[in-house]
């Protein structure tokens, strides 16, 4: 299972009222976001480290409008987030449920098994469980919005009480 690019990457880091936030990007997408982090170096520090010389930034990123959007979201606002995915990260099945991930509604939430059934896997629980936890792109991929099915905040990277200000921030509980 690839969870690292094939390619150069380039990083940098903003700020949020949350905390620091890690962007990391290949010529083909995006690469990985960190969850918020006290400091700018540990949120670099938990991105990929890439190989060869950083790529110029692509035409299809704009970094000052994304780190904005980062900002914004992170300030409680409603922002979308479009920029491509890296397409060589991840199975096809994570990349499957990733994509059911990332249209999950602000404001809406969705039980592992609905993620599942969605992405074509309805017994594949336990696996959505897994790409959750693989997610490169939080925020972008929301897999904070992804939940029990009893409704109850199950794991995430940032912990259990930063899923709960996400999606009370979003109004989803």
């Amino acid at each position: 299972m690839n969870l690292e690019p094939r390619a150069p990457i380039g990083v940098t880091a903003c700020q949020t009222a949350f905390g620091w936030v890690g962007i990391a990007w290949s010529a083909q997408g995006l690469v990985a976001l960190s969850l918020p982090q006290p400091t700018e170096d540990e949120a670099l520090r938990r991105l990929p480290a890439g190989s060869g010389p950083v790529p110029l930034q692509p035409l299809w990123l704009d970094l000052t409008d994304l780190a904005g959007r980062l900002s914004r979201y992170f300030a409680g606002e409603a922002v979308v987030f479009d920029e491509p995915l890296d397409p060589t990260i991840g199975t096809d099945f994570q990349r499957q449920v990733w994509a059911v991930t990332r249209a999950i509604p602000r404001g809406q939430t969705r039980s592992y098994g609905d993620v599942a059934r969605e992405a074509g896997s309805p017994a594949a629980a336990r696996a959505v469980g897994q790409a959750m936890a693989r997610n490169p792109w939080p925020i972008v991929v929301p897999c904070h919005r992804v939940v029990g099915s009893d409704g109850t905040l199950t794991g995430f990277g940032g912990g259990v009480e930063m899923k709960r200000q996400m999606l009370a921030m979003e109004e989803a509980i």
